[in-house]
């Protein structure tokens, strides 16, 4: 750390802010996890083992651990000491398929591997076809004996066998050095490896810190598994303050209601169709959540009538909806709710994403990248210091979606969004992907505003469309899927005066809950998969 002009303590390292708080609240619980509860020292100086104990390995030239662990006191350690080694951490899911496991270690060139109990189980599908040496850190084991014996060619050592706390010197962290490597899907099937530096996390995790003023009294929900970049948010915000981490069960997750209570929690932070499945299974009665003070969104359009049942069930907390994906670090948008401004500023039902955060820079652009008038609208594409390093060892996929556009000097990254630009005062609305734009029997259609149409018709919040099925031009028509029950004829009746023919869904097919993704997002591709199987 070192002091800037003003006299303000700096950071240049995401790790320093965690040990800055266990300095000075030694005995406040910093995480629940399990059923357990670790202070600041425990957690730091279970951390701090692990990382003293990586220094004494070669990463082999890859300054990289992977930490194989599913919401345990391990994955919290394994990311901390990584980190505290002076290592980028690299998250791996055990919910994931093993071959997709198996190509991010291997991309991700890692020769440190920390692992839990649970994930013990799958250690043959990343070690069996590995290069000789890996060094695996099972923190869960009190004997590796077995594990040597089925794996010679590398290295095990149990917690036992770690180095002293008091072995830890601080590591010396280039600003441009990658705090996690975090691989998202891939148009090809491969993973991306999407390469966070230091200061990029640093840049937003100290402006959450100025904006919300979180306490060392809060109590921060975990729903994030931390393969989804938002539990950097939960976790070093959190920290940062001295703050209490509180990570849910698998089995508690389906009950977040129950979890907020039981745990009094004060910020709270979800994607929108967690809002949505509380409110139709009608977890979100006024007044049910009065401990919350604020209550975060992110990584999905938010429907304004989830947001109306969350402020009544949680009447103290401010709600923001935040926007950003993972190139440009957890969130670089964010739109606070107002009762009475807000219905207003919505549109086709869902909250705006709002104004940049200091430092990051807005370009709405055309299908040729030049900037389109106020009010229009077009791609988003931002730059500054929360915009990462690019790809893993891809410069293709780097230069394809870091571009300079034209008439410009600065880099931006190309999001894929597309927005309607600010004018007149009015907030930066998101409109959907520039993929959910399809055509239809040659005209273009707007996914969004259909399933805006099935939400007012139902009431549901949970609502999909899709074009399907496929053809050389684009689609033959639309299909949707709602989470909930009702007739679909009815509402296709509803949906027709309001919507042309070829935009009118086809079929509305009725799901009990629609499935989710690995981050609980909508997940199309399974939707899509669905109908291809004749659902």
């Amino acid at each position: 750390m070192q002091l800037s002009e003003v006299g303000r303590v700096t950071k240049e390292a995401l790790w320093e802010g965690f040990a800055a708080s266990a300095a000075r609240f030694p005995d406040r619980p910093a995480l629940a996890v399990q059923g357990e509860t670790l202070s600041y020292r425990e957690l730091e100086t279970r951390a701090k083992a692990v990382a003293a104990t990586l220094a004494e390995f070669d990463p082999g030239g890859v300054e990289l651990t992977a930490v194989f662990a599913y919401r345990s006191r391990t994955a919290f350690v394994g990311v901390l000491g990584a980190l505290l080694a002076g290592h980028g951490y690299v998250p791996l899911n055990p919910s994931f398929p093993i071959e997709r496991t198996r190509a991010m270690f291997r991309r991700s060139g890692c020769r440190t591997l920390i692992v839990d109990a649970a994930c013990q189980a799958q250690l043959s599908g990343l070690l069996d076809e590995a290069e000789p040496g890996v060094v695996v850190m099972a923190l869960d084991a009190d004997d590796v004996a077995e594990l040597r014996t089925r794996w010679p060619a590398h290295v095990f050592l149990s917690a036992a066998e770690l180095k002293s706390a008091e072995a830890w010197r601080a590591p010396v962290t280039d600003p441009n050095a990658i705090a996690y490597l975090l691989f998202t899907s891939g148009s090809t099937g491969i993973p991306k490896g999407v390469m966070v530096a230091h200061r990029n996390v640093v840049a937003f995790i100290d402006y959450m810190v100025d904006l919300y003023d979180p306490r060392e009294t809060d109590r921060f929900s975990q729903m994030f598994d931390m393969t989804f970049d938002l539990s950097v948010f939960d976790m070093f915000v959190c920290w940062e303050r001295g703050a209490m981490l509180c990570c849910p069960s698998q089995k508690t997750l389906i009950k977040p209601g129950q979890f907020i209570r039981e745990m009094e929690l004060t910020i709270w932070f979800s994607v929108p169709s967690t809002a949505i499945f509380m409110k139709q299974l009608g977890m979100l009665k006024p007044d049910r959540y009065p401990s919350l003070r604020l209550c975060l969104f992110c990584g999905e359009p938010l429907p304004a009538a989830s947001v109306v049942a969350w402020s009544e069930a949680a009447p103290n907390g401010v709600i923001e909806n935040l926007y950003g994906p993972t190139e440009l670090t957890i969130a670089c948008t964010r739109y606070r709710w107002d009762r009475e401004r807000s219905p207003a500023d919505c549109e086709m039902g869902i909250v705006p994403i709002g104004d940049p955060y200091p430092g990051m820079q807005v370009l709405v652009v055309d299908e040729a990248l030049n900037e389109v008038q106020p009010g229009e609208t077009g791609e988003l594409l931002m730059a500054g210091p929360q915009m990462s390093l690019g790809y893993w060892n891809d410069p293709d996929k780097t230069a394809a979606a870091f571009v300079t556009p034209p008439g410009r000097d600065q880099v931006f990254y190309r999001t894929g969004d597309r927005v309607r630009r600010t004018a007149g005062g009015r907030p930066m609305t998101h409109l959907g992907r520039v993929d959910f734009q399809v055509k239809v029997m040659g005209y273009r259609v707007e996914l969004g505003e259909i399933e805006q149409a099935i939400r007012d018709a139902t009431g549901l919040d949970g609502a999909v469309a899709l074009g399907w099925p496929a053809t050389p031009s684009g689609y033959g028509g639309v299909e949707a899927f709602v989470e909930g029950g009702g007739e679909g004829g009815v509402i296709r009746d509803v949906v027709s005066k309001r919507l042309p023919d070829y935009m009118t869904p086809r079929r509305i097919h009725f799901l009990d809950r629609i499935p989710r993704n690995a981050n609980d997002k909508f997940d199309r591709g399974a939707l899509t998969k669905m109908l291809e199987e004749g659902l």
